[in-house]
């Protein structure tokens, strides 16, 4: 089914795992501290099982949207600590089908299941340029305390 997906979709990997397509872009532009940037941008993004989304972070804010599939584990790391956010739709077990992640908060996602087919909406919209994947070691130098977390999500690439 994974296949079909990505090509019923048009995907193409995500540099932070996964899979995604760009769907959207306004035509609005707005001003940002780092340059004008589209008012807001969606995406599909689709996670197989065995496949996560990397810790980075976005400087703008980022709302997931839960399409089809398994729920998606969102763990968020702010100054406010860490939080686990169930991506899906069974929301009378506490699963949110939208998640909210403010600008500049540390991410990363893994499916909890088979797949799951997401999006992302970013407003102001997003730009590579405004995009982080920080090393492991980055990570640790930062929060040691989420040394496990950190080895868990964190692209061998880096």
């Amino acid at each position: 089914m994974i296949d079909e997906l990505v090509r019923a979709l048009e995907l193409r990997p995500h540099p932070e795992g996964g899979f995604y397509k760009e769907t959207y872009r306004a035509q609005a532009r707005v001003e940002t501290p780092r340059g004008s940037r589209s008012a807001g941008t969606a995406i599909y993004y689709l996670l197989p099982r065995g496949e996560f989304a990397a810790w980075h972070q976005v400087a703008s804010d980022e709302v997931w949207h839960f399409y089809e599939g398994a729920p998606l584990t969102l763990y968020l790391l702010s100054a406010q600590g860490l939080e686990t956010v169930t991506l899906g739709r069974e929301v009378l077990r506490g699963e949110r089908p939208q998640v909210t992640v403010p600008a500049g908060v540390l991410q990363a996602a893994v499916p909890n299941g088979d797949f799951t087919l997401a999006g992302c909406t970013v407003a102001p919209g997003f730009d590579f340029a405004d995009w982080e994947m920080p090393s492991l070691d980055t990570l640790l130098a930062r929060y040691p305390e989420h040394a496990e977390l950190f080895r868990r999500f964190t692209s061998p690439r880096l």
